[in-house]
């Protein structure tokens, strides 16, 4: 006896139906969270008013109380796995920073590895004699234009994935992106400069290559950076720099073709 009621049971179960509005055909709802047919009538659990009822089901639009239902579900269902594919992001973009070494530089991420990339050297040439005026900060005292360049037509650390990450610890709260390098003559033109005076001040103003970017602080004094759209393969560089200071810290990088 006790395995037919046992039976009974979970038939009975099974006959309900899931949901959270139960539509009638005049275009109102009952707020429920279970319902059953039987024969001629609906009967369903109340949450409003925590008590099983029934109503005709002539009354019951079953189509759009299923098809409603269905994709509020489809849509739970895809909010759990995007939460879900967030979260295990989250747990990983934390296990990678506390892999960062402590020291001020960038670093790419390569799959589950942290590659540090060396400082470039950068100076600054005269363009009208191609003469090296100063290879770092304060700023020439020759007016006119020049460029920021790096030796070589290709940086040594080199990439083929077209959407990098970088993490960038810094040193300063300045401005940092990623830029396009421009070809020169066996160099990477980072920058061009006009030096301009006026009266007894100076003032340079900077053309650089940005390729729009993504940035996301981490911790303090610690960033994480990566382009909007994918790379061409090319020649780019990670800046950190204060506009008209020409003190940019630069980190170079060659994109190349999988």
């Amino acid at each position: 006896m006790l395995g037919r009621a046992a039976l009974l049971f979970v038939l009975a179960a099974a006959a309900l139906v899931a949901a959270d509005r139960l539509y009638l055909k005049d275009g109102t709802y009952q707020l429920t969270n279970q319902y059953e047919v039987k024969t001629d009538r609906v009967r369903y659990y109340s949450t409003e008013r925590s008590e099983w009822e029934e109503i005709p089901l002539e009354l019951v639009d079953l189509e759009r109380t299923k098809a409603e239902f269905s994709e509020r579900k489809a849509q739970v269902e895809a909010d759990s796995k995007a939460e879900a594919e967030e979260r295990a992001a989250e747990r990983a973009a934390a296990k990678q920073i506390a892999a960062l070494p402590t020291q001020p530089g960038a670093y790419y991420i390569r799959g589950d590895q942290i590659d540090p990339i060396k400082q470039a050297e950068s100076k600054i040439v005269n363009n009208k004699r191609r003469s090296i005026l100063k290879a770092l900060s304060p700023i020439p005292v020759i007016m006119g234009k020049a460029t920021v360049e790096l030796d070589g037509e290709r940086a040594a650390f080199s990439i083929t994935d077209p959407k990098p990450e970088f993490y960038l610890r810094a040193t300063d709260y300045e401005e940092f992106e990623i830029v396009k390098l421009m070809p020169g003559k066996n160099t990477r033109i980072v920058e061009r400069l006009t030096i301009a005076k006026f009266q007894d001040m100076r003032e340079v103003s900077e053309e650089v290559q940005k390729i729009g970017n993504f940035k996301k602080q981490e911790a303090d004094l610690l960033f994480r950076i990566w382009p909007q759209n994918p790379l061409e393969p090319g020649e780019y560089a990670l800046l950190q720099y204060t506009p008209g200071k020409l003190n940019a810290q630069i980190w170079d990088f060659s994109v190349g073709k999988k």
